[in-house]
């Protein structure tokens, strides 16, 4: 019997094409995938890199970190293409969870030395509570470019403090149990709207009604944790659902960016605090105000 032989070279190379084209396609979703792999490992590695630079200053200037993770986040979620309409309340949400994490250690660490003044801060919480869940609640009311413009001019303003050494003198006690709860709701509010953990805030309000620095710092980091516990809280609750989220968020708190932060602000702290003691303290608070001028600018821009 007579064999085809142009029928079987024809069934061969339809064979060889077939493998030919599932080995491209094959590679091409491999590169597709390290691609991703590669970007996700990149973004992670700039939040760990996020949360080194925030524990260090706040170890080194008495800061808050999310003076600093709320700003450079919004600029990271803008290249990673998440919508600008919600980029600024994810960075809020997420600043706030990280504090969550990172006030427990301070809180304790203020503890043990004695410094908290309880007695000023159990007034407080019952305003901070309120006031920064009212506060997380008004940001989501804020569309993302206005919330981008609030959070600039306060980060100019605190830039502007810090430049120049604005601190409140000395002039007056510690007010009652009521004057404490409605300080408390105030900072817990403004704190909320702008991602941080109210000592930028606290601090000037203690120092300003006669409680001496060390104390009003330790009992700022005690009023910070209520502070965030509450207005992620909220965050979680105001951007459930949003149809803009990025894969692996929560409500407006994004889980790679909070875990990437808190794993390395706790011990660059530590590592801040060291540096504290060793360099000129005043000149990089100098130049770090700079900075801030300088991005807060930008979101004005």
């Amino acid at each position: 019997m007579a064999v085809d032989d142009s029928g079987t070279s024809l069934q061969c190379r339809k064979e060889a094409g077939e493998r030919l084209w599932a080995f491209v396609y094959d590679t091409r979703f491999d590169f597709q995938r390290t691609a991703v792999f590669m970007s996700l490992f990149m973004v992670f590695g700039l939040y760990l890199a996020l949360g080194a630079l925030a524990g260090t200053l706040a170890g080194l200037f008495g800061i808050g970190g999310g003076l600093v993770i709320v700003p450079v986040l919004i600029f990271s979620f803008g290249l990673q293409g998440i919508s600008g309409e919600i980029a600024a309340h994810l960075a809020v949400g997420t600043s706030l969870a990280t504090i969550v994490f990172t006030s427990i250690s301070s809180v304790r660490s203020h503890h043990l030395k004695g410094a908290v003044r309880w007695e000023v801060f159990r007034p407080m919480v019952a305003g901070i509570v309120v006031g920064a869940a009212f506060g997380a609640w008004t940001a989501s009311l804020l569309s993302g470019p206005v919330l981008e413009l609030v959070i600039g001019v306060f980060v100019i303003l605190v830039g502007i403090k810090m430049l120049l050494d604005i601190n409140p003198k000395t002039a007056r006690p510690v007010p009652g149990r009521g004057g404490l709860t409605g300080a408390g709701g105030v900072i817990g509010w403004a704190s909320a709207i702008f991602g941080i953990g109210g000592g930028t805030l606290t601090v000037p309000f203690l120092s300003w009604r006669s409680v001496p620095m060390q104390q009003a710092v330790a009992t700022s980091a005690a009023c910070g944790l209520p502070i965030a516990i509450a207005g992620a809280t909220t965050n979680l609750w105001t951007g459930w659902g949003h149809p803009a989220l990025p894969d692996y968020a929560v409500g407006f708190v994004y889980l790679p960016a909070l875990i990437g932060i808190v794993a390395t602000s706790v011990l660059f702290a530590r590592f801040g605090a060291v540096l504290a003691h060793r360099l000129d303290a005043k000149l990089l608070k100098r130049l770090f105000a700079v900075l801030l001028l300088i991005v807060g600018a930008r979101f004005l821009l």
